[in-house]
């Protein structure tokens, strides 16, 4: 079958079942949740030796450790997976709810939330995206196709099995979750052209992949992903307190969308900050581009301009000695994808200074941005971090796959 052909079949399979997911209570849309995590757990075996084969086939490919990190699933992070969906269970459904207002000629306007219809999401190596993505599409009563890439595909193929079985099993069309397993760039254009089919596309990865599907797509796109955040040490950080949150911020997991790659340190305290930041390193690789006056203080590799604008997705992190609270923001507002910044301060003057006049989804004070994410921010799962500012911005938990819908009742009005 030729790839635009499959796509739309696949696409049209997901349309057909929107009905059913629309009409589904809570308690049945639960149920499917409840039996994803039991079979998650249940098919674990199958599931890391599906990973095994894919990150064979990755390092054979010469993808690089970070990257074959989130690619990686083991039976901790299955439970994970299947932990997050029971705390999607307990979240409220916001199908349905609304608000209710009565007009003066006595019509009753009722305006409620109902599900997108098909979400498409295409992304890159994350298994747990797959996961994340349906689960959050079925419990707001929506269809999804997902698209991954090639480094996972086998993982891919086992999840969307489990959950489509899972569907089936609770009385529901397994078509609602579709995976589209050509993963060449013939099949990922074609999905970004099913228009009429899927109501919304959603990007989630890398600057390149983003631009594509932004360029490209002739369905309704949300921007997520993109990570270039950044940390300031102020003038009055307290020091250690600014080491340990900028090392969780850049090497817990460099791999990740809010993880750092550009740091900013105060002009006055980067003599006694930046020596105390590489020795706390303590031998874990890291290297480190810096600008003149960094490189004055620390002897680092020198920062060029694209160091600025790039997401490093590696242990690389650009250093910059800046003057103050305004040169940061303007460096920030300048280079930033608007995903996640920080500052670390104890005037908290700076800081409310910062956080109005950063533009990003997430701004933080004394904390690492590595807490953006739909778990964390109590969304039990999210299906990107949108960096636009229309519909959705920041982490896309339930609401975010809503849509509203105008309910008038009246007793022969006239207009």
């Amino acid at each position: 079958m030729e790839i635009f052909e499959y796509v739309k079949s696949v696409c049209s399979a997901a349309a057909d079942s929107k009905s059913a997911m629309a009409g589904a209570s809570a308690k049945t849309k639960n149920t499917v949740l409840a039996r994803i995590a039991e079979l998650l757990r249940g098919e674990c075996d199958r599931i890391t030796e599906a990973n095994a084969i894919d990150l064979k086939n990755a390092e054979d490919n010469g993808i690089a450790p970070a990257m074959l990190d989130r690619l990686r699933l083991d039976s901790g992070r299955i439970d994970g997976i299947a932990d997050s969906l029971s705390e999607l269970i307990m979240l409220n459904d916001p199908i349905g709810s609304g608000t209710r207002t009565t007009r003066p000629n006595g019509l009753v306007i009722e305006h409620i939330r109902v599900p997108l219809g098909v979400v498409a999401i295409i992304y890159e190596s994350r298994p747990n995206v797959t996961v994340d993505a349906a689960a959050l599409c079925i419990k707001t009563g929506n269809a999804c196709v997902l698209r991954g890439g090639k480094e996972a595909i086998e993982t891919n193929r086992v999840l969307a099995q489990i959950m489509r079985r899972a569907l089936a099993d609770c009385g529901l069309p397994s078509d609602a979750v579709g995976l589209i397993d050509n993963t060449s760039r013939e099949g990922s254009a074609a999905l970004m052209k099913m228009r009429g089919l899927v109501d919304l596309l959603v990007p989630r990865g890398g600057a390149g992949l983003i631009r594509s599907v932004v360029d490209n797509a002739t369905v309704p796109v949300i921007e997520t992903g993109a990570g270039n955040c950044h940390i300031y040490i102020d003038e009055s950080a307290d020091i250690e307190l600014g080491i340990k949150v900028a090392l969780n911020a850049k090497m817990s997991r460099p791999s990740v969308c809010n993880a750092v790659e550009t740091m900013l340190v105060h002009e006055n305290i980067a003599a006694d900050f930046l020596p105390r930041f590489t020795a706390a390193l303590d031998g874990k690789a890291l290297e480190i581009r810096g600008c003149e006056r960094t490189r004055a203080i620390i002897g680092c590799a020198a920062a060029a301009e694209y160091d600025w604008a790039t997401e490093y997705d590696d242990y690389i992190l650009a250093v910059k000695v800046v003057s103050g609270t305004d040169e940061a923001i303007a460096h920030i507002n300048r280079y930033n994808t608007g995903h996640s910044e920080a500052i670390i301060t104890r005037d908290m003057a700076n800081a409310e200074h910062f956080k109005r006049e950063v533009d990003a989804a997430a701004v933080y004070v004394n904390a690492s941005t590595r807490f953006t994410d739909g778990g964390e921010f109590g969304f039990g799962a999210e299906l990107g971090i949108s960096t636009q500012k229309l519909h959705a911005r920041g982490p896309m938990g339930l609401d975010a796959l809503t849509t509203g819908k105008y309910l008038i009742t009246g007793d022969g009005q006239v207009r």
